[in-house]
């Protein structure tokens, strides 16, 4: 199993320590995070592409190119790509770009996002929210196996057989489709046969497993291997040296996030009965020390007849640059070994 992060560098003041760093200074500490998770071993980071004040990653492509510069072995990848508000030709550049200042390292999971200001900002309806998408992957998935494509839709003007470079030096460019709980979502992720990267921010995980389920099935309908159907889950986490280190760290972040956004969407406030609950054994946060989270880790894979990969997403709580970086220092040294062993011994076991 592959574990990594996802950040959506957030840049508010921190819940902790009133502290509110300057745009460059936040950037800095993201760079950093990215070459630490490289050094100790991580397999994959990710960022967000948001269009609001409290995020700086509205341009993910640019930091991942950064990151691909200063690292060597993690895979880089968004997380998620908002399609639906993106021109397919041009990311596709970008990507392949990022593909070769890393020599083989890009992916991207791509998206409708969870927010919609990218809607107006870009010039969209936000009624043509699923048709923008569906065609836009469309065309970026032609993109990925030719050069030079014919293609016509609503939304852009057509493709008569322009070249269409850099190509990646990968021979196909990894595209995750990311989604939440729309069972369309899932279906068409297993008809296309691409990998899957399951959002759970809160409830309880084993509610997703038929959703899981409808993409293994509607990929093998459709013709592909088993195997080649890979789900991933990103999951709020952080890791402390000890549990209650963990947990009251992170949660004045996360409640002052969490019910940031809750005002928009008619949500009350966040609790922390509520939050030790999602904590707790079947809830879907991964908040706690190393051999607690590794142990979670494991249960998430036998949750859903197996993962492939899972990142951990912490930057939504605003923690100090020094408490995200021991909470990396510790997901690579301790967590994911105990994981892969976890894991192995399970498979020789079945």
């Amino acid at each position: 199993m592959e574990i990594g992060i996802d950040s959506f560098v957030a840049a508010v003041p921190d819940a902790l320590t009133g502290a509110n760093l300057s745009p460059q200074d936040r950037i800095a500490h993201l760079l950093e995070e990215i070459q630490l998770a490289d050094e100790v071993g991580l397999d994959v980071f990710g960022i967000g592409e948001h269009h609001r004040a409290e995020f700086l990653d509205s341009a993910p492509e640019i930091l991942l190119a950064a990151a691909a510069a200063l690292t060597h072995q993690i895979r880089l990848t968004s997380a998620v790509t908002v399609l639906s508000a993106r021109d397919p030709v041009r990311l596709f550049q970008q990507f392949s770009t990022i593909d070769l200042i890393s020599r083989g390292r890009a992916e991207m999971i791509v998206g409708r996002g969870s927010f919609t200001e990218a809607f107006p900002l870009f010039g969209l309806e936000l009624k043509d929210y699923d048709a923008l998408f569906a065609e836009k992957l469309e065309l970026l998935l032609e993109l990925r196996e030719n050069a030079r494509i014919h293609w016509a839709g609503r939304f852009r003007p057509p493709l008569q057989g322009q070249p269409v470079y850099p190509r990646p030096l990968q021979e196909k460019l990894p595209i995750w489709l990311g989604v939440g709980g729309t069972a369309a979502s899932f279906a068409r992720a297993g008809e296309l046969g691409l990998p899957l990267m399951v959002a759970i921010i809160g409830g309880q995980p084993h509610r997703f497993r038929p959703l899981i389920d409808l993409y293994r099935q509607a990929g093998e309908e459709a013709g592909h291997q088993p195997g080649s159907l890979r789900v991933g889950i990103h999951a709020l986490g952080y890791i402390a040296d000890t549990d209650q280190q963990a947990a009251d760290e992170f949660f004045p972040g996360y409640a002052q996030s969490f019910t940031d956004i809750g005002k928009e969407r008619g949500w009350g406030p966040v609790t922390r009965s509520q939050y030790e609950a999602l904590r707790g054994p079947t809830g879907a946060m991964l908040v706690s020390e190393p051999e607690r989270v590794a142990e979670k880790i494991i249960t998430y894979g036998e949750v859903f007849g197996g993962i492939s990969r899972l990142t951990f997403q912490m930057s939504i709580a605003s923690l100090p640059h020094r408490n995200r970086m021991r909470a990396i220092e510790l997901l690579g040294t301790k967590v994911a070994p105990l994981v892969r062993g976890g894991v192995q011994r399970e498979a020789q076991v079945s």
